[in-house]
């Protein structure tokens, strides 16, 4: 049975991009009589606002969607403490304390990403005393798990090679877990066996094949679908203010405007205004 998933951070508003990924999620699941998840990824501090994550629950619902609602991220810290040890004792992973204002006077390479950390604190021991992040030694990880693919139904078949990105963080100094590690070992613990979302996390799958594959866990496949575009071409995002713009789903529904007439526009890439679809 095919399983999808939706799974917004409640750290802004969710926006017409939000909206588009959901219907794209859901309709995959309903056409295939399989089920579609809620998932609320509610570890990024003290930026995670309870109150969005009932107004997600409203906007979905306005939108005409049926879910089933899976735990929060916030429960399952265990889970993804139990990971990183045991990738620690494995010597995966190794303790940073560098910050990212230090990174970038080291003039790093750009990837993926933002700036690929230089491997500074690679070999250090680990400080207790000290507030640090966990990163991926790539180079090693590569060697241990070897060739793997990965299946994305738009795409095809991509071999895994996370290098671009350098030693990921994979525990923040500030959370319990990256959204790498706490995205791969979620959507194992679901069932979720069509991961569903934006082509512009294509490149991080690279990552969550390679650690499903550290890890043990059950390999989906994805689904990378386009993006919607603001006028200037940008892609609508939380940071840059879309959700509380006249693209927010709770403006427009706060507005009056028919969240299912909306939902099925944009099954038919019928966009408002100043919006459009990326290039698959």
């Amino acid at each position: 049975m095919i399983v999808t998933r939706f799974a917004p951070s409640p750290n802004g508003p969710l926006h017409l991009g939000h909206a588009y990924s959901a219907v794209t999620a859901h309709d995959l699941a309903r056409e295939r009589g399989g089920r579609f998840l809620l998932r609320i990824e509610d570890i990024d501090g003290e930026r995670s606002r309870p109150e969005l994550a009932v107004e997600f629950r409203e906007d979905l619902a306005w939108l005409g969607l049926e879910w089933e609602e899976v735990p929060a991220q916030s429960t399952r810290l265990a889970s993804y403490e139990a990971a990183a040890r045991e990738l620690l004792e494995r010597g995966l992973l190794y303790p940073c304390t560098c910050t990212r204002s230090e990174i970038a006077a080291l003039d790093p390479r750009m990837g993926p990403e933002g700036l690929v950390y230089p491997g500074t604190c690679k070999g250090q021991a680990l400080d207790p005393a000290k507030p640090v992040s966990l990163r991926l030694n790539m180079d090693r990880t590569m060697a241990e798990v070897g060739e793997i693919v990965w299946e994305d139904e738009l795409v095809g078949t991509t071999i895994a090679d996370p290098r671009d990105f350098g030693d990921v963080v994979l525990v923040r100094k500030d959370a319990p877990a990256s959204y790498h590690l706490a995205a791969t070992l979620d959507d194992a613990a679901d069932g979720v066996t069509l991961v569903t979302r934006g082509d512009d996390l294509y490149a991080a799958s690279h990552i969550h094949r390679v650690l499903q594959e550290l890890l043990g866990l059950p390999v989906p496949d994805w689904y990378h679908h386009p993006l919607l575009l603001d006028d200037g071409g940008d892609k609508l995002a939380k940071r840059r203010g879309s959700g509380a713009s006249r693209f927010g789903l709770a403006e427009l529904r706060r507005a009056g405007e028919d969240g299912r007439a909306l939902a099925d526009a944009l099954r038919a890439n019928r966009f408002p205004a100043g919006i459009s679809l990326s290039k698959p």
